[in-house]
């Protein structure tokens, strides 16, 4: 019988995926044979008649399993940018059977007997850093996930872990099924009033693609930002903001639900492992380590900063006032205020353009997705010696997908990069970094790294041109996969990215601030047409500009952690009075109303469609890039200071943050760098805040 591609040693390069030969109907089969597989290996563990020691003990449970993560990392990264409904399936049918693996070693009493016999002797055992640091995360994890419940509470545990586990699940397939469900269909031309001509030209390949005449926009983020901030036709811009705030609060998709049954999960789950609440349980080990903490510090930064968001959206809304047309002025009577968030970003764009003389269509030239892919990898020659080369001869899951060889200043193998950089109703919004294969300690498994985006798609005559937020997310993105790239160390999961959620930001924000410096700009700044550099004047607007609306940016995301927060903190005969969609729509109006700068539109809410923390890793974590932006806003100012490509500075960068992983606690490992604690003014001053 043939083996499963799957579970066969690639023959590819640095064991690259054989992503030409996998097939869908291989996963389920290579998942069983690999499960069963991984019970066995941890078993051998379990039965040891030899005394508990870290190698057969601390390391052993380190590295078994291996075949069922090589299937687990393919397999769940493409059902999130390949996904199908049989994917779906699968995926249903796999999760608690991989909970109920993950417990059954958890929960269990004679392995944690074992690593506990291995953990009180740890001051005899000569360990190195590393080995040191395994054994207590591998100690931790099995104290926090149970292993001391009596076996009644570790029943409850098993069911409660197999619920969220599908809940989440389906809570992203609503979500994506629903912003796959919305199109806008337009006929007449003078509706695209407004429109830009390269916006115009993908609505009209998006209609060729369904085979409709006309235009399509859909609530995928390059088609729904750029509608809503260039369409000038109001009732429009309403429906198609109506659709994508309303994504699942009610109708098909409704995630209200599945919302109240994880909230109640995950508390309930928090008080049998003894935390009060969700946020205490997963605050505890990380760099805030409270939930006082973090709510002084959402809150210290809401005071200081919506002053600013107030002024800025009264600044455009008396804009709005004197230039809208009257057909579209809708008064509200108990504060007679016209800007409705529908409005926002298009009179938004209105008001910067007359201010800076700046838009889209001077920008998005310049910045050509590939042009500017090869400035990042400059940038990274330039900060850390590595070199990116494409691999024509690695196969990929999709066309669009690119990939490179990533070589260190001595020229050996770090890593391969994967970028998959286009939107398709396969994939889930937003942007994101993952990996195929983490660092597994030898030449031979280095890392495999793919960074996934929903950038503006080429045309037939141009290629995929960057809003200076798409080129912002790039660098954000590529920060992340340079962590996983860097990463070193003998055991994956304390390497590259495995790390704390309020730490795990800094690198990816960090790279962000290239983004308005002029050495940079240079690079990734050239006409797709003439090839003609950026012109200082027009970086100069670009800088200028940077700032625009950042009070109201600020506090948004503000309310997203602050929301985050409440609803995890929320007890639980608060979270049982959630009867439907309207409740929950009540509950997050009543949390996030300190942080409204505008009117909220009845019928929608960002919670059921709020992916970070419902489906994603990010439940009471959503604080982090607030707080990581404090970190990186100061490690970046070390860099102003001694030059944006200096190369001790990035080599100090490189040492102490990128490679290290979760070798240490991340505010050690902060300090390593900077000499000293975070300061939270390089952070303000930034964003022009006193």
């Amino acid at each position: 019988m043939k083996k499963n591609i799957l579970l066969c040693p690639s023959t590819l390069r640095y064991g690259a995926p054989q992503f030409d030969k996998i097939k869908e109907e291989h996963y389920l089969p290579a998942f069983r044979q690999a499960i069963k597989e991984a019970y066995s290996e941890f078993e051998t563990i379990i039965k040891n008649p030899e005394e508990p020691t870290f190698k057969n003990t601390i390391e052993a449970l380190e590295f078994a399993g291996k075949a069922l993560d090589n299937v687990s990392n393919i397999f769940f990264n493409l059902n999130e940018c390949m996904s199908s409904d049989k994917m779906h399936k699968i995926a249903e049918e796999i999760s608690p059977q991989l909970t109920k693996l993950s417990l059954h070693i958890l929960l269990n009493n004679k392995l944690f007997q074992r690593v506990q016999s291995v953990y009180k002797k740890r001051n005899k055992l000569h360990l190195d850093k590393e080995q040191s640091r395994l054994l207590e995360q591998k100690y931790r994890a099995f104290k926090e996930k149970g292993a001391l419940l009596r076996e009644q509470e570790k029943t409850q545990l098993r069911k409660n872990s197999r619920q969220a586990n599908l809940l989440s699940l389906k809570f992203g397939k609503n979500v994506l099924d629903a912003t796959n469900d919305f199109i806008l269909h337009i006929t007449e031309k003078e509706k695209l009033n407004g429109l830009p001509d390269y916006i115009i030209e993908e609505a009209a390949v998006a209609a060729k693609e369904r085979k409709l005449k006309g235009w399509v926009f859909t609530l995928q983020a390059p088609s729904y930002s750029g509608f809503m901030k260039y369409s000038s036709e109001r009732e429009l811009r309403k429906q198609m903001y109506m659709a994508y705030s309303s994504r699942c609060l009610g109708g098909t998709y409704d995630n209200t639900a599945i919302i109240k049954k994880l909230l109640e999960l995950r508390t309930n789950t928090s008080k049998l492992l003894g935390f009060k609440t969700y946020t205490q349980r997963v605050l505890k080990y990380r760099m805030a380590k409270n939930t006082k903490t973090v709510n002084a510090f959402l809150n210290n930064l809401l005071q200081k900063t919506l002053p600013y968001g107030k002024r800025e959206i009264k600044r455009i809304e008396l804009f709005a006032n004197k230039n809208m047309p009257k057909k579209d002025l809708v008064q509200n009577k108990s504060d007679h205020q016209t800007l409705q968030p529908w409005d926002l970003a298009y009179w938004s764009e209105k008001l910067r353009q007359k201010s800076y003389n700046l838009n889209d269509n001077l920008i998005k030239p310049f910045f050509c997705l590939e042009n500017v892919l090869q400035a990042i990898f400059k940038l990274a020659n330039k900060l850390y010696g590595i070199t990116f080369v494409k691999a024509e001869d690695i196969p990929v899951y999709h066309k669009d997908v690119q990939v490179y060889e990533v070589l260190d200043k001595d020229g050996s193998h770090l890593a391969l990069f994967y970028g998959d950089f286009y939107p398709r109703k396969s994939k889930s919004g937003g942007a994101w970094m993952t990996s195929f294969r983490s660092s597994g300690g030898i030449p031979e498994e280095r890392p495999l790294i793919s960074i996934v985006c929903n950038f503006t798609k080429p045309t037939p005559t141009k290629p995929s041109l960057l809003t200076f937020g798409e080129v912002t997310t790039l660098l954000h993105e590529f920060g992340h996969a340079l962590h996983g790239i860097l990463g070193f160390g003998k055991y994956p999961s304390l390497t590259g990215t495995s790390v704390t959620r309020d730490f795990v930001e800094l690198p990816s924000q960090i790279m962000e601030n290239w983004a308005t410096e002029e050495g940079f700009l240079k690079m990734a700044g050239k006409h797709y047409k003439t090839g003609k550099v950026i012109s200082k004047d027009l970086i100069a607007k670009i800088k200028k500009a940077n700032n625009y609306n950042s009070g109201y940016a600020f506090v948004r995301q503000l309310a997203f952690g602050i929301t985050d927060m409440a609803l995890h903190t929320l007890p639980l005969e608060k979270v049982k009075q959630i009867k439907n969609s309207k409740d929950l729509e009540m509950l997050e109006n009543s949390i996030k109303k300190k942080c409204n700068l505008l009117p909220i539109a009845k019928g929608t809410a960002f919670c059921p469609s709020f992916t970070h923390i419902f489906s994603g890793g990010y439940a009471a974590g959503y604080y982090s890039y607030k707080w990581a932006e404090v970190l990186e806003a100061d490690a970046f100012s070390l860099f102003k200071k001694t030059g944006i490509f200096n190369k001790n500075t990035a080599d100090s960068f490189r040492r102490n943050i990128l490679s290290k992983g979760n070798l240490e606690d991340a505010d050690i490992l902060f300090r390593n760098f900077r000499g000293r604690e975070p300061k939270p003014q390089a952070l303000l001053k930034r964003y022009g805040f006193k």
